[in-house]
């Protein structure tokens, strides 16, 4: 237990020991880069007072009074730190720490001169060398945990400057070559800081992505503003061509044999010149017209009528004509007849309709009945009332024939139903064919009633034609088709 003891005695003197130095060490004042601090130390000399509080000089660094000045009480001692300047030139990196004020002091202390025509870059931005340096003092994030020193986290902040050199170029524009003298790393963007005018038809060489070096020779073949209308459109466009000719392969327009070009394909290719390109297409065109075939009927007294047979087939015929066309621009300016020819003749139809009568014999609700033709026929009612004729003229309530008006009476078509004859009508019975009317034509019949008794119809129907036929002179054998039913 007693080495313990002594053990803390000792502890417990060394700590007073440095408690009392703390309070009677040398006080001083050190500014760092403007940052002042009041310090206490029992450091003999400056150079390891500012060790103590974590200084890492440079030989650059400006440090005054000097570092092997002894300490004395209210001694103040100033610190300016170097600031690093990044310096890129000639392709090399250069690291120097300074106090330079501007960009021409710090490529000084670079040992970099410039040539007349060199940029100089400060922090990305075009420089002169009497551009002012950016302030060194930076907003550095101050360490986390450090001891809390009035310049902690004032640290000069690194100034970067880069060194373009100029190299000369000859521009080779048509007329008489100069040189220029530029920092741009390639062709074109030589040429748009000499703010030359490039169009889309010149061309240049090198290329205008090509890297420039000292010496190079740009050769620029300017092109030739010309107007070019051509399938259906009009072009404002550039061309290297010297004639009209090579202007439209320079713009990959071909131009056949016929095609007809203004100016002259060997005229010389002015600016602004107008060039016109007419497309001239000459073809052969036959033109195709049908001759329609023509139909007969022949009679046929084995065949039973209305019926009808196909003998042969009508065709028709092809006529025709070969012409010469030209075209300009796809419009026809000339068609010429060269020659035309029957190509196919028609082929004519033949139909053959029955001329043989057959009694038939119908059964009907009044009677059985001989007819020898059957036809069907739209049929509509009338009487002398509804006949359309006005009861004062002498021919009121007559028919054709003469005959009084009354229900068995039958207004036909003549040509179909001969007057005089007998029908008998479905649903109506016997009627006599007595008379005619404007409206009753081929297919139609008119069924007579008395005043007192009239049905209106308006159907189709059949209507049989009673025996005796009529003589064969008055039979019209093919009836026609109308009305349509």
């Amino acid at each position: 237990m007693a080495w313990l003891l002594a053990a803390l005695l000792l502890l417990a003197v060394g700590i007073g020991a440095a408690v009392l130095t703390g309070r009677v060490g040398t006080r001083v004042t050190v500014t760092v880069d403007g940052y002042s601090e009041t310090v206490r130390s029992t450091r003999p000399d400056v150079g390891l007072l500012l060790a103590d509080l974590g200084l890492h000089l440079r030989p650059e660094d400006r440090i005054t009074p000097a570092v092997d000045t002894p300490l004395r009480p209210g001694l103040a001692v100033s610190v300016q730190r170097a600031r690093p300047g990044l310096v890129s030139a000639d392709g090399m990196a250069l690291e120097v720490y300074t106090h330079a004020r501007t960009v021409s002091e710090l490529l000084a202390g670079a040992e970099i001169e410039l040539a007349p025509h060199d940029e100089v870059w400060l922090e990305g931005v075009q420089a002169t060398l009497a551009t002012p340096l950016p302030p060194p003092d930076g907003p550095l994030e101050r360490p986390r945990f450090a001891r809390g020193r009035a310049w902690a986290g004032h640290e000069p902040r690194p100034v970067r400057v880069t060194v373009r050199r100029a190299v000369w170029m000859v521009i080779d524009d048509g007329s008489v070559p100069y040189e220029i003298f530029t920092t741009a790393p390639t062709v074109g963007e030589a040429l748009l800081r000499e703010e030359l005018t490039l169009y889309l038809g010149d061309r240049v060489q090198p290329s205008l992505g090509s890297r420039v070096h000292a010496g190079m020779r740009v050769m620029i073949e300017r092109s030739t503003p010309v107007l070019v209308t051509a399938d259906g459109r009009t072009v404002h466009t550039r061309t290297r061509g010297k004639t009209v000719g090579d202007t439209l392969v320079d713009l990959g327009m071909v131009v056949s044999g016929s095609d007809r070009v203004t100016p002259d394909l060997a005229q010389p290719a002015v600016d602004n010149v107008q060039i016109r390109v007419v497309r001239v297409l000459e073809t052969v065109l036959v033109e195709r017209e049908a001759i329609p075939f023509e139909a007969i009927l022949i009679p046929d007294d084995g065949l039973e009528i209305d019926n009808q047979r196909l003998d042969q087939a009508g065709e028709d015929g092809e006529y025709r004509q070969r012409y010469q066309v030209v075209y300009e621009n796809g419009l026809e300016v000339t068609r010429t007849l060269t020659d035309d020819w029957v190509a196919a003749e028609p082929i004519t139809r033949v139909v053959a309709y029955g001329r043989e009568i057959v009694s038939r014999e119908l059964e009907t609700p009044e009677g059985m009945f001989t007819y020898w033709r059957k036809v069907r026929m739209l049929a509509t009612s009338y009487s002398a009332a509804t006949a359309g004729v006005s009861p004062d003229v002498a021919y009121y309530g007559r028919t054709r024939l003469g005959w009084p008006m009354r229900f068995g009476i039958v207004a036909v078509d003549p040509s179909i139903v001969p007057l005089g004859s007998r029908v008998y009508v479905p649903d109506y019975g016997v009627g006599d064919a007595a008379d005619t009317g404007s409206a009753i034509r081929a297919r139609r019949i008119d069924l007579g009633y008395d005043d007192d008794n009239l049905r209106l119809w308006y159907r189709w129907v059949d209507v049989y034609l009673l025996a005796p036929p009529p003589p064969r002179s008055q039979i019209r054998w093919v009836l026609p088709n109308w009305p349509p039913q």
